[in-house]
């Protein structure tokens, strides 16, 4: 039986962290400002239980617009699985996002459950880890997108998410430790790409371009911003296979994969130019 000390409460800035912290543990690898950037998206949209006041459990249900959600961060302490705690969190988290399509990437093992509530499989979600370093692509003339016009970038990020994410995204490409490349035709952002320092080695992620030799110069340019012989990783759709055939050109191997599900219909991407996904826990 559930405990009558459990509680559920939105968490602060600071709360963030914690789930981070437990996200960390559970091998999710997150980047180490990304805190910042979660809280952006959604100040209210991240969720603490709290047993006898101490925090257990996580879930993140964010609100990009009236339409559009995100769930994430559905985490609780190993010693208090399977004791009705994270149900209760995750009910509490798709209350809030009551009436959108919700998204998320979960567990493979968990579709099932994930079935449970009304999420269908859309596509799997695949990590795969390398090593940075390399030289610059000098096919196509890169641009520091953390310098440029944010409308341009944003106007481009539009065509890859369901909604729009103006506060996410500013607060991410501007984060600490990060590189963004741009990479222009005809005056026109074609594509662009952004590494981040993670708990260990580094993440290129969102990596979006109009076509594989687009994706390439970036992806190339990006690991090799960051100290050579650290570990990389990129998440790429499945079905875009001229990202997996990106990921293995350069010797990287699968670690790790994700059911990406949504409630609804499947929003209409253009997976083929999805070649690295932004983030797991916020889509």
């Amino acid at each position: 039986m559930l405990s009558t000390d459990y509680k559920i409460r939105t968490m602060n800035r600071e709360d963030i962290d914690f789930a981070i912290d437990l996200a960390a543990n559970e091998g999710w690898n997150p980047g180490l400002y990304d805190a910042g950037s979660f809280y952006a998206a959604d100040s209210d949209g991240f969720l603490v239980g709290e047993l006898k006041g101490e925090p257990i459990g996580t879930i993140s249900a964010v609100r990009y617009d009236k339409t559009f959600g995100f769930l994430g961060f559905y985490i609780v302490k190993p010693d208090y699985r399977g004791q009705g705690y994270g149900l209760t969190l995750w009910k509490a988290g798709m209350k809030r996002l009551f009436g959108r399509n919700v998204g998320l990437d979960g567990v493979v093992e968990q579709q099932n459950n994930y079935r449970k509530s009304a999420f269908k499989l859309a596509y799997r979600n695949v990590r795969y880890e390398g090593v940075s370093g390399g030289r610059p692509s000098r096919r196509f003339p890169l641009v520091d997108l953390s310098k440029t016009n944010f409308e341009e970038l944003e106007k481009y990020d539009r065509q890859f998410f369901p909604a729009k994410r103006t506060s996410f995204l500013k607060s991410w490409i501007n984060q600490p430790k990060s590189e963004v490349l741009g990479i222009l035709e005809d005056d026109e952002l074609a594509g662009y790409g952004m590494i981040r320092t993670c708990r260990m080695g580094y993440k290129i992620g969102p990596l979006f371009a109009d076509n594989p030799y687009i994706a390439e110069a970036l992806f190339v340019s990006l690991k090799a911003s960051v100290e050579p012989g650290q570990q990389i990783y990129l998440d790429t759709p499945e079905v875009n296979p001229k990202a997996r055939e990106l990921a293995k050109k350069y010797d990287m191997e699968v670690v790790f994969e994700t059911a990406r599900m949504y409630t609804k219909e499947f929003p209409d991407l253009p997976l083929d130019r999805i070649f690295g996904v932004t983030t797991f826990e916020l889509g």
